[in-house]
């Protein structure tokens, strides 16, 4: 069963909301141009419980369908990254700064011509529950409306997710059962010395030693303080010391973040990482301080929806275009959050070749939205049939 008719007839118009979402890019919360756009489509589709303002910028809206049933849960997020556009295209972002580098305006795009087809036909039992979140790169959106309710508030029984693939063929979806992508955390280190002339070190306390020691010690705690077959990063990204080539600075600061699936090697990595930076800090004669942030849990995929997921996606696209066991991802997805509230699924879905999530020459291939309205549409349907 391939892309909807009824959704590829429309797919000018999917294109043309896109493109408009791509040129108005939004950051974290503050997605309230982007939401009322979104609500703007979803009245004009016969749509009229929605609800607004949900973890500040987020909405949820309703579709009924025939008779009594569940209630599914599809979400898409809608915020843009802090980066300026480099595409060159005719709808690139008006706003400065800002872009849709991660394809968020396609998952929205994607989820608004399903919820068209939806309300038109409404071919399935109970809800459908339409998640529109803010702030997924930055600020956990998805935690956010979790927590202010909206599984309870809706009686949503099961959610899924989509996110688009760059690289990964045409229309062809992956995803796995059980851990897909990783948890997420960040780490500042702050290291305070004493500052002086670069001539004459001894008479400082340097910070900079003491930071690239650090730096190193913290290599060590994925080498020799864990399993080699158990997924772990440690990257530290950012080192910051120093003003001028004859002066010992007074301050050094390290960052970085780290991936993990397991919640006892996410332990073990802050344990480790605190003992090398008071350590290394008291080895060098600095104040060296230890800010450790939990941020996103790993995106952990019900078996038995993962399964369900993946063979309404080879209906689709058809068994060769998906698989559902692929390799675990080290990225990270705030719809963790959801995962963790009920059962549901993730799934990438390929745009073919192009530039990578994150570059400034990225841009969302208009060609697979209908492929993903399809699979949320045909989902909908498939796991809640109206009863003859």
């Amino acid at each position: 069963m391939p892309v909807i008719n009824r959704i590829a007839g429309f797919a000018e118009d999917m294109c043309a909301w896109r493109q408009h979402l791509h040129a108005h890019p939004e950051l974290g919360f503050d997605c309230h141009t982007t939401a009322g756009f979104v609500e703007e489509q979803l009245k004009g589709f016969g749509i009229s419980e929605i609800h607004t303002g949900i973890a500040q910028s987020g909405l949820v809206a309703i579709i009924n369908g025939r008779g009594d049933g569940p209630t599914i849960g599809l979400r898409a997020d809608m915020d843009a990254l802090p980066m300026t556009e480099e595409t060159g295209l005719p709808y690139a972002s008006t706003v400065p700064g800002r872009m849709h580098a991660c394809g968020h305006d396609g998952h929205t795009t994607m989820l608004l011509g399903a919820a068209r087809y939806l309300a038109e036909t409404r071919n399935f039992a109970g809800r459908v529950a339409l998640i529109f979140q803010p702030a997924e790169e930055e600020g956990g959106g998805g935690g956010v409306m979790v927590d202010e309710g909206i599984m309870d508030r809706f009686d949503i029984a099961q959610v899924y997710g989509i996110h688009n693939a760059p690289g990964v063929p045409e229309g062809q979806f992956f995803t796995a059962p059980g851990p897909l992508m990783a948890a997420v955390d960040t780490f500042n280190i702050n290291i305070r010395g004493l500052g002086g002339h670069g001539a004459t070190p001894h008479d400082t306390r340097d910070p900079v030693v003491a930071a690239l020691a650090i730096a190193q010690g913290i290599q060590t705690i994925s080498s020799r303080n864990h399993y080699a077959l158990d997924d772990l990063v440690i990257s530290v990204t950012q080192i910051h010391a120093g003003s001028a080539e004859n002066i010992v600075p007074e301050t050094a600061y390290l960052g970085g973040t780290v991936r993990t699936f397991d919640p006892n090697v996410q332990k073990m990595v802050q344990r480790r990482m605190a003992q090398i930076v008071q350590g290394t800090g008291a080895a060098y004669d600095v104040t060296a301080e230890l800010e450790y942030i939990t941020c996103y849990p790993a995106t952990v995929n019900d078996a038995e929806k993962a399964a369900f997921a993946a063979q309404v996606a080879r209906e689709v696209v058809g068994k060769d275009n998906v698989v559902d066991n692929t390799n675990r991802e080290m990225g990270a997805e705030d719809f963790s959050y959801m995962l963790q509230a009920r059962p549901g699924a993730f799934l990438f879905l390929g745009q073919g070749e192009g530039a990578g999530l994150h570059q400034s020459g990225y841009d969302f291939n208009d060609a697979v939205a209908p492929v993903g309205a399809s699979f949320f549409a045909r989902l909908v349907e498939t796991a809640q049939p109206v009863k003859e």
